[in-house]
Order: structure tokens, then C-alpha cells, then sequence
């Protein structure tokens, strides 16, 4: 490839998802944007703002071939966004208003080469078990839900939470793969051939 691959994400999992779809040797360069735009937009309308807002932060720092990808997730229950907690009081109470709910998980992705600008939301829903506070708690002392959006990562101890799913499993993970795979394959990257070492 004449181009780098620029993900515009401090987010150890998305790095690892895209090494998982062949990408190898892609940079990171972190945004720096006010991620606390108009909590009253629909949630997903915000986090394809927000995306679209990470990739244009880095756009400075990339040559104009050069391919940045952006994402953005948040919860959504019956409509309220959940975003990451800011301590563990909070992410005991997000924990318990998901318990035995059905919510939806909201990623914005964006991807830009030039004047080239994909800018989509993908969505997918989760159901959780009923949870008890004992539960939560372990959980909440295991680490795991203070960095992640709705408090709890579906590929860590999470899971033991989620009951069903229902679309985009890697979107709940924070990078919606095989939406991604399709723009990199327009835009002239095929990740499966990647993969294979072509």
C-alpha cells in the first residue's frame, strides 16, 4: 500500500480488531476533540458526529492518500445515551438500570481518504440477564467497566452478562468490522487478501 492507515483511537480493542482484519503496521494518532457535543441528539446522530469530528482532528497530521479511520460508541437504554463512567458509583448504577434490559449498542464510523468521507452508525441489540448488586459488584472490582461505554466490555467478564445479541457483535466492541471492511475494500484496501499475504 502507497497509503497509511491511520486509526485516529487511543482504544486498545479497535488497534486489535484491526489487526484482526489483516490490517498490520496501521498508525495511531490519537484526537483531541471535545468529545461532549449535544447529548440531546438521537445517539445515533451523536456518535457519527463524533467520529466524523476524531477523523477531521487528525486530518492535519496525514497525507492526503492517507486513510484515517474514526469510530465512536455509546449505550443507548430506551433512548438515554450511557457513556463511559466516571466512577464506580456510576457504573453500579448503569450496570443495574441495563440488568434484564434489552438496550442497543450505537457505533459512528468514519472514514476518510482526501476529499472522500464515509460516515455511517451501526447498531445492534443486547439483552442482559437480571443482574444482582453482588454481581455488579464483583464486576465493578474486576476493573473492566470504567474505560468501556454502558460499563461493560462484551469480550471481557461482560459477557458473562449478556443474555442475546442481536446484529454486529465486534460493533459492540467498539468497531462495526464488516461495515469497515467494506469501505477499505472501495477505497482499494481488501483486507482479505491482506490476510492471505497478497
Amino acid at each position: 500500500m502507497d497509503m497509511d492507515i491511520i486509526l485516529a483511537s487511543k482504544s486498545p480493542r479497535r488497534r486489535a480488531l484491526l489487526e484482526q482484519m489483516g490490517i498490520r503496521g496501521f498508525r495511531i494518532v490519537a484526537p483531541d476533540i471535545d468529545e461532549q457535543v449535544d447529548r440531546n441528539l438521537p445517539p445515533a446522530e451523536l456518535v457519527r458526529r463524533i467520529s466524523e469530528e476524531k477523523a477531521r482532528a487528525v486530518r492535519d497530521r496525514a497525507d492526503p492518500e492517507d486513510i484515517i479511520i474514526a469510530a465512536d460508541t455509546v449505550v443507548a437504554l430506551d433512548g438515554a445515551v450511557l457513556g463511559k463512567p466516571a466512577h464506580e458509583a456510576e457504573a453500579f448504577r448503569m450496570l443495574s438500570i441495563l440488568s434484564g434490559c434489552r438496550h442497543q449498542v450505537y457505533t459512528g464510523l468514519t472514514v476518510l481518504q482526501g476529499e472522500q468521507v464515509y460516515s455511517l452508525t451501526e447498531e445492534t441489540d443486547v439483552t442482559f440477564r437480571p443482574l444482582t448488586g453482588e454481581e455488579i459488584d464483583c464486576y465493578i472490582e474486576t476493573g473492566e467497566p470504567l474505560d468501556k461505554a454502558g460499563a461493560y466490555g462484551i469480550q471481557g467478564y461482560g459477557a458473562l452478562f449478556v443474555q442475546s445479541i442481536e446484529g454486529d457483535y465486534y460493533n459492540v466492541m467498539g468497531l462495526p468490522v464488516c461495515r469497515l471492511g467494506e469501505i477499505l475494500n472501495r477505497l482499494g484496501v481488501n483486507c482479505m487478501a491482506l490476510a492471505a499475504g497478497k
